[in-house]
């Protein structure tokens, strides 16, 4: 008798502990590693433009979401905010400058490889040589963007892209003024 409550409450200990696993699991507090392997001299094809900023690319057979490192884009796509000054034309500049391209990914040495969203922090070189963040920047599709005030590659280099876009009045700076302070 003792015996088989000893199995009955081993059972429902490691009934519990799978449970709570799997709800540990999908509410992300045990991390998975979902990371692809990214050859950072091999092209990829983009296979979805969601908007200026975050596009999805086709890994080795794997769709992986990518969001562009260094920069942020006027929202058009998020449900808690409504579009923004010039979302869709850095949107629009998205889908013309990246829908069915090949690109070259790039990660930032010494920073995280995802967002909190599971997104891949990537920069982004078209196979044509255009390196589509600072080139959203340069034109006033976006603006330079720094997580958690933690420096990266590219920061310098982006922040004065912003500048120059800034002093020329390019896209959204001009369009936006009252955003943009």
């Amino acid at each position: 008798m003792k015996q088989k409550k000893y199995i009955a409450l081993a059972g429902a200990i490691l009934l519990v502990v799978v449970v709570l696993v799997a709800v540990l699991y999908g509410s992300g507090r045990i991390k998975r590693d979902k990371t692809v392997s990214i050859d950072p001299n091999a092209y990829y094809k983009v296979t979805n433009v969601i908007d200026g900023d975050t596009f999805q690319a086709d890994i080795n057979g794997k769709i992986i979401t990518v969001r562009l490192l260094g920069i942020n884009t006027p929202e058009t796509v998020d449900p808690r905010k409504s579009v923004e000054c010039y979302g869709p034309e850095a949107s629009e500049q998205g889908k013309k400058l990246l829908t069915d391209a090949l690109v070259k990914l790039e990660f930032n040495p010494n920073r995280e490889k995802l967002d909190k969203y599971g997104r891949y922090l990537l920069y982004a070189y078209r196979k044509d040589g255009l390196f589509y963040n600072e080139f959203m920047i340069q034109n006033g599709y976006a603006y330079e963007y720094t997580f958690n005030k933690e420096p990266y590659s590219m920061q310098n280099r982006f922040r004065k892209a912003e500048a120059a876009a800034k002093a020329s009045d390019a896209g959204l700076w001009k369009a936006c003024p009252q955003q943009n302070g």
